[in-house]
């Protein structure tokens, strides 16, 4: 194998870690922003779970966080809990910062 067989093979390799990373960080950030959901919303702990699991598999739906957002605000309206496009946008953020921290505290 040549030096540039190896640095491709290196690139590929680190190419579908950062994916898979990444990947996994979302669905604990969807995870995250379905408990904070389920807590608006005054569900019981294994409701919470329950829905936390619901809002990752959403995101399988769509390319984008479109689908997750979607289902908040549907669920959450839906619910009687005053919220709107912006506070959800807001939410998906901090936990996204939340997540990666997670990630960062267990490696």
């Amino acid at each position: 194998m040549t030096t540039f067989d190896s640095r491709e093979n290196a690139f590929e390799n680190k190419f579908a870690h950062d994916a898979d990373l990444q990947f996994k960080i979302t669905a604990r950030r969807n995870k995250l922003i379905g408990q904070w959901a389920a807590e608006k919303m005054g569900l019981t702990p294994e409701e919470t779970t329950s829905y936390a699991t619901s809002v990752v598999q959403a995101d399988f739906e769509e390319a984008g966080d479109e689908d997750v957002i979607r289902k908040l605000l549907g669920d959450l309206t839906s619910a009687g809990v005053e919220v709107d496009d912006a506070m959800i946008r807001a939410a998906l953020d901090a936990k996204m910062v939340e997540a990666r921290r997670q990630f960062i505290e267990q490696a």
